[in-house]
């Protein structure tokens, strides 16, 4: 299968009446996922939507994701799914840069409307569900086809776009999966957005095992985790750390109700070890499974089930037909246990930056061969048995509670704020989370609530500092060593 599509229509056939997903109070089978995403192709379609074009959808996470995106790829579609906190600005920004004919959302988007783009709300999708002809118009696209356009940070104060073609995601997903090896009795208790790419694969890979998807709330971790985890019988959970962390402690204190989770996985941000030890003490028979992946290849390595007790920091091992190696700074590949600039080789690798043909080309190695080499920014080891240990990131991208976020964009939306005259972050660090430090004549929780109309709630630090300056080095570069001191001495 090389076509997004064909995936949901193989677990229709073999698995019609089970489960696919459940959002909100409503469940779809398989089968009725499989007809509800026909009836859409054929909504986009008259709409106006053709092969190669742009569907942008901001919209909470719901059956219509999974709907819309099998829609997108029926009839050739390139679609983006945005988080449901989107700002006005950065919707300005993705709209100017993919230029879509279409946007999905049931907020009035004054940014679209005063570019002429067409707004389709969620009423008139959802009563198309269950309703309606399931021929699809239009041609059928190529499995070398974008299919997705993934917004994600970078070392620019905008978001760039990641291009995702049908062949590169079926081969991730089959790769994924062939490693994880999700049950047809499973529920995957998704609490993660669908803009990011790790919950959005929880709906591939549930329709390549035929595994049931449970869409939570975004990175819940409040007292309802448990029971929601209990109502939903999940068994699967992908995590990311804080999600993890809030469990284990949650469980800690009722003990008396503990979900039939049977595996936890995690890409993203490194899982701490002691959230993982309080989960497997609070969870018999509980399996972890680590990884290391980014937006540009979807996954690079996965550890076997539990790999973390018998090789402490490991993330596993390279996707089955693919190739993880670590470079030197002429792109020279290094001999095991040398830390070096992690390195990604195969199909599962991007097709590039949406319109960014420089940018692409510098995340490449030798271009002329069959699959690039993608340098992922991330530095660490490979041992001799192939297990990638990883060390660090480049300064300017960090992962804050699992998601990717970039300096650079934080420090811009901080400028724009009335009073600002200059700001830096310092990226996370051991159990330091991200704080931001300003240069301004307000205070830093005016600064941070101001910050909330400019980007996402997931990317604003939790701390603000003000300082009289922002230490920089005789490069004139943010002198990070510098602000971790002032950050001492403030604690002090």
């Amino acid at each position: 299968m090389t076509l997004l599509h064909e995936l949901l229509d193989d677990a229709a056939d073999r698995r019609p009446a089970r489960p696919a997903i459940t959002a909100a109070g409503r469940t779809l089978t398989h089968l009725e996922l499989a007809a509800a995403s026909r009836r859409l192709a054929r909504l986009l379609h008259e709409r106006g939507v053709r092969r190669g074009q742009r569907i942008v959808v901001v919209l909470p996470s719901s059956v219509l994701h999974p709907a819309l995106v099998y829609a997108a790829s029926r009839i050739g579609a390139v679609i983006s799914v945005l988080h449901e906190q989107t700002t006005d600005r950065a919707l300005e920004h993705v709209l100017d840069d993919c230029e879509p004919v279409l946007v999905v959302s049931d907020e009035v988007s004054r940014p679209a409307l005063d570019r002429g783009i067409a707004v389709l709300g969620s009423a008139e999708l959802l009563a198309r569900l269950g309703e309606g002809s399931q021929e699809v118009p239009g041609r059928e696209p190529l499995a070398v086809d974008p299919l997705f356009l993934i917004y994600t940070s970078g070392t620019t104060s905008a978001p760039k776009a990641v291009v995702s073609t049908h062949q590169q995601v079926t081969f991730a997903v089959a790769a994924i999966q062939s490693v994880l090896r999700y049950q047809d009795t499973d529920v995957v208790y998704c609490p993660l957005p669908m803009s990011f790419d790790y919950g959005m694969y929880q709906l591939f890979l549930g329709a390549a095992s035929g595994a049931h998807v449970w869409l939570g709330r975004p990175a819940e971790v409040g007292p309802s985790l448990v029971t929601n985890l209990v109502e939903a019988g999940a068994t699967v959970l992908p995590a990311v750390p804080a999600v993890a962390d809030a469990l284990g402690r949650l469980l800690a204190r009722r003990a008396a109700v503990v979900p039939a989770i049977r595996l936890v996985t995690n890409t993203g941000a490194a899982m701490p070890a002691e959230a993982l030890a309080r989960l497997r003490a609070a969870i018999p028979g509980l399996r972890v499974q680590l990884m290391f992946g980014l937006t540009e290849c979807k996954r690079a390595t996965i550890a076997e089930p539990d790999d973390d007790l018998r090789r402490p920091g490991t993330c596993g091992r390279a996707l089955p037909g693919t190739e993880v190696f670590t470079v030197d700074g002429e792109g020279r590949r290094l001999e095991p246990g040398e830390v070096g600039e992690i390195t990604v080789r195969g199909p599962n690798v991007m097709a590039g930056y949406w319109r960014q043909p420089e940018m692409s080309a510098r995340r490449f190695l030798r271009r002329d061969e069959l699959f690039p080499e993608l340098r992922t920014g991330d530095y660490g080891w490979i041992d001799e048995d192939g297990h990638l240990y990883f060390e660090g990131r480049r300064d300017d991208i960090y992962k804050e509670r699992g998601f990717r976020v970039s300096a650079t964009e934080v420090e811009a939306a901080a400028r724009r704020v009335t009073g600002v005259s200059s700001a830096a972050v310092l990226p996370p660090e051991g159990q330091r989370r991200a704080v931001l430090m300003v240069v301004a004549d307000t205070g830093p929780d005016e600064v941070l609530a101001a910050m909330r109309a400019e980007i996402e709630e997931f990317k604003i630090p939790g701390r603000c500092l003000v300082v009289e300056r922002i230490a920089l080095t005789r490069n004139g570069k943010v002198d990070r060593k510098a602000m971790a001191a002032m950050l001492e001495a403030d604690h002090g």
